[in-house]
Protein backbone atom coordinates (compact mmCIF):
# COMPACT_ATOMS: atom_id res chain seq x y z
CA UNK A 1 0.00 0.00 0.00
CA UNK A 2 1.32 3.65 -0.84
CA UNK A 3 0.63 6.23 1.95
CA UNK A 4 1.62 9.97 1.65
CA UNK A 5 2.02 11.78 4.57
CA UNK A 6 1.55 15.26 4.24
CA UNK A 7 3.08 18.51 6.85
CA UNK A 8 0.99 20.83 6.37
CA UNK A 9 2.41 24.43 5.89
CA UNK A 10 2.12 27.93 4.18
CA UNK A 11 5.98 28.07 3.90
CA UNK A 12 6.93 25.14 3.77
CA UNK A 13 4.34 21.25 3.39
CA UNK A 14 6.49 18.51 3.69
CA UNK A 15 5.45 15.17 1.94
CA UNK A 16 6.83 11.59 2.41
CA UNK A 17 5.81 8.77 0.28
CA UNK A 18 6.02 4.94 2.16
CA UNK A 19 4.86 1.65 0.49
CA UNK A 20 3.75 -0.60 3.32
CA UNK A 21 3.94 -4.18 2.38
CA UNK A 22 1.68 -7.37 3.15
CA UNK A 23 3.90 -7.88 5.94
CA UNK A 24 3.78 -4.62 7.36
CA UNK A 25 7.10 -3.66 6.73
CA UNK A 26 7.93 -0.07 5.59
CA UNK A 27 10.07 1.39 2.74
CA UNK A 28 10.64 5.16 2.21
CA UNK A 29 9.36 5.77 -1.63
CA UNK A 30 10.48 9.22 -1.55
CA UNK A 31 9.92 12.26 0.75
CA UNK A 32 10.46 16.18 0.34
CA UNK A 33 9.30 19.49 0.37
CA UNK A 34 7.14 21.86 -1.46
CA UNK A 35 8.18 25.83 -0.97
CA UNK A 36 6.35 28.54 -1.58
CA UNK A 37 7.90 32.04 -1.42
CA UNK A 38 7.33 34.50 1.28
CA UNK A 39 7.30 37.17 -1.07
CA UNK A 40 4.37 36.14 -3.15
CA UNK A 41 0.80 36.95 -1.96
CA UNK A 42 -1.45 34.34 -0.30
CA UNK A 43 -3.58 33.60 -3.27
CA UNK A 44 -0.37 32.50 -5.23
CA UNK A 45 1.14 30.43 -2.38
CA UNK A 46 -1.78 29.34 -2.11
CA UNK A 47 -2.00 27.95 -5.78
CA UNK A 48 1.43 27.09 -5.63
CA UNK A 49 0.49 24.34 -2.82
CA UNK A 50 -1.95 23.07 -5.10
CA UNK A 51 -0.22 22.33 -8.18
CA UNK A 52 2.35 20.54 -5.68
CA UNK A 53 -0.07 18.33 -3.87
CA UNK A 54 -1.52 17.47 -7.51
CA UNK A 55 1.78 16.76 -8.71
CA UNK A 56 2.95 14.08 -5.85
CA UNK A 57 -0.35 12.46 -5.83
CA UNK A 58 -0.35 11.92 -9.88
CA UNK A 59 3.39 10.47 -9.88
CA UNK A 60 2.87 8.61 -6.44
CA UNK A 61 -0.85 7.38 -6.68
CA UNK A 62 -1.32 7.19 -2.97
CA UNK A 63 -3.86 4.56 -1.92
CA UNK A 64 -4.53 6.57 1.23
CA UNK A 65 -3.03 10.18 2.39
CA UNK A 66 -2.17 11.33 6.06
CA UNK A 67 -2.15 14.27 7.26
CA UNK A 68 -0.65 16.08 10.82
CA UNK A 69 -4.03 17.67 12.56
CA UNK A 70 -3.59 21.37 12.63
CA UNK A 71 -2.16 22.57 15.96
CA UNK A 72 -0.90 26.02 17.30
CA UNK A 73 -1.15 27.77 20.57
CA UNK A 74 0.86 31.07 20.14
CA UNK A 75 0.82 32.96 17.01
CA UNK A 76 -3.09 32.80 15.59
CA UNK A 77 -2.13 34.84 12.53
CA UNK A 78 0.57 32.00 11.30
CA UNK A 79 -2.30 29.41 12.00
CA UNK A 80 -4.29 31.40 10.24
CA UNK A 81 -2.48 30.90 7.11
CA UNK A 82 -1.20 27.07 8.24
CA UNK A 83 -5.20 26.59 8.02
CA UNK A 84 -5.26 27.48 4.34
CA UNK A 85 -2.96 25.97 3.70
CA UNK A 86 -4.64 23.11 4.95
CA UNK A 87 -7.38 23.42 3.40
CA UNK A 88 -6.03 23.60 -0.36
CA UNK A 89 -4.28 20.07 0.61
CA UNK A 90 -7.10 19.04 2.40
CA UNK A 91 -9.20 19.47 -1.06
CA UNK A 92 -6.38 18.71 -3.22
CA UNK A 93 -6.07 15.11 -1.54
CA UNK A 94 -10.00 14.45 -1.33
CA UNK A 95 -10.14 15.09 -5.44
CA UNK A 96 -7.36 12.76 -5.80
CA UNK A 97 -7.33 10.25 -3.24
CA UNK A 98 -10.74 10.29 -0.86
CA UNK A 99 -9.27 8.50 1.90
CA UNK A 100 -7.92 10.66 4.16
CA UNK A 101 -6.45 10.37 7.71
CA UNK A 102 -5.61 12.55 10.34
CA UNK A 103 -3.27 12.47 13.37
CA UNK A 104 -2.39 14.80 16.33
CA UNK A 105 1.52 15.35 17.09
CA UNK A 106 1.20 13.13 19.96
CA UNK A 107 -0.34 10.51 18.45
CA UNK A 108 2.19 10.44 16.35
CA UNK A 109 4.93 10.25 18.75
CA UNK A 110 3.02 7.63 20.18
CA UNK A 111 2.65 5.79 17.27
CA UNK A 112 6.51 6.01 16.96
CA UNK A 113 8.39 6.08 19.73
CA UNK A 114 5.74 4.48 22.17
CA UNK A 115 6.10 8.07 24.32
CA UNK A 116 3.61 10.75 22.90
CA UNK A 117 6.01 13.34 24.49
CA UNK A 118 9.33 12.77 22.39
CA UNK A 119 10.69 15.28 21.37
CA UNK A 120 11.76 15.88 17.30
CA UNK A 121 15.30 14.60 17.51
CA UNK A 122 14.31 11.28 18.53
CA UNK A 123 11.19 11.22 15.84
CA UNK A 124 13.55 11.58 13.49
CA UNK A 125 16.10 9.09 14.44
CA UNK A 126 13.34 6.73 14.75
CA UNK A 127 11.95 7.79 11.37
CA UNK A 128 15.55 6.80 10.09
CA UNK A 129 15.56 3.84 11.80
CA UNK A 130 12.40 2.56 10.71
CA UNK A 131 13.49 3.00 7.05
CA UNK A 132 16.47 2.08 6.97
CA UNK A 133 17.58 5.33 5.77
CA UNK A 134 21.79 6.29 5.74
CA UNK A 135 20.91 9.61 7.50
CA UNK A 136 17.85 11.46 8.75
CA UNK A 137 15.56 12.91 6.57
CA UNK A 138 16.07 16.62 5.50
CA UNK A 139 14.98 19.22 5.76
CA UNK A 140 12.67 18.58 9.18
CA UNK A 141 9.42 18.82 7.15
CA UNK A 142 9.95 16.23 5.13
CA UNK A 143 11.19 14.21 8.00
CA UNK A 144 7.71 14.52 9.49
CA UNK A 145 5.89 13.53 6.95
CA UNK A 146 7.25 10.03 7.24
CA UNK A 147 6.79 10.38 10.56
CA UNK A 148 2.94 10.72 9.66
CA UNK A 149 3.26 8.40 6.93
CA UNK A 150 4.53 5.39 9.17
CA UNK A 151 2.42 6.38 12.07
CA UNK A 152 -0.67 5.63 9.42
CA UNK A 153 0.58 2.39 8.42
CA UNK A 154 1.40 1.12 12.11
CA UNK A 155 -1.93 1.86 13.11
CA UNK A 156 -3.87 1.67 9.76
CA UNK A 157 -6.35 -1.02 11.13
CA UNK A 158 -7.60 1.57 13.51
CA UNK A 159 -8.27 3.95 10.14
CA UNK A 160 -11.78 4.40 10.71
CA UNK A 161 -11.04 6.07 13.67
CA UNK A 162 -8.74 8.24 11.98
CA UNK A 163 -10.57 8.99 8.89
CA UNK A 164 -11.59 12.63 8.37
CA UNK A 165 -14.78 11.66 7.68
CA UNK A 166 -15.36 10.50 10.97
CA UNK A 167 -18.51 12.21 12.21
CA UNK A 168 -17.96 10.71 15.90
CA UNK A 169 -14.48 11.71 15.86
CA UNK A 170 -15.70 15.21 14.58
CA UNK A 171 -18.96 15.32 15.99
CA UNK A 172 -20.59 18.18 14.25
CA UNK A 173 -17.27 20.19 12.70
CA UNK A 174 -18.08 20.06 9.35
CA UNK A 175 -17.21 16.18 9.09
CA UNK A 176 -17.66 15.07 5.22
CA UNK A 177 -19.41 11.52 4.25
CA UNK A 178 -17.64 8.92 2.98
CA UNK A 179 -20.56 9.22 -0.15
CA UNK A 180 -19.21 12.82 -0.58
CA UNK A 181 -15.72 11.48 -1.20
CA UNK A 182 -16.52 9.12 -3.77
CA UNK A 183 -18.34 11.20 -5.68
CA UNK A 184 -15.81 14.08 -5.58
CA UNK A 185 -12.95 11.76 -6.46
CA UNK A 186 -15.60 10.42 -9.54
CA UNK A 187 -16.11 13.86 -10.65
CA UNK A 188 -12.64 14.18 -10.86
CA UNK A 189 -11.95 11.14 -13.03
CA UNK A 190 -14.31 12.15 -15.11
CA UNK A 191 -12.80 15.97 -15.43
CA UNK A 192 -9.70 14.02 -16.00
CA UNK A 193 -11.42 12.02 -19.08
CA UNK A 194 -12.80 14.97 -20.27
CA UNK A 195 -16.53 13.95 -20.12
Amino acid sequence: MIILGIDPGLATMGFGVVDKDAGGNCRAVDYGVVVTPKEETLPVRLAMLEEGMNKIIDKYKPEEIALEELFFTKNITTGIAVAQARGVILLSAVKRCGKLFEYTPMQIKQALTGYGRADKQQIQQVVASLLHLKSIPRPDDAADALAIALCHAFTSRFGALFAVENTTRTRGKNAVTGSYFKSALEMEQRRKKGE
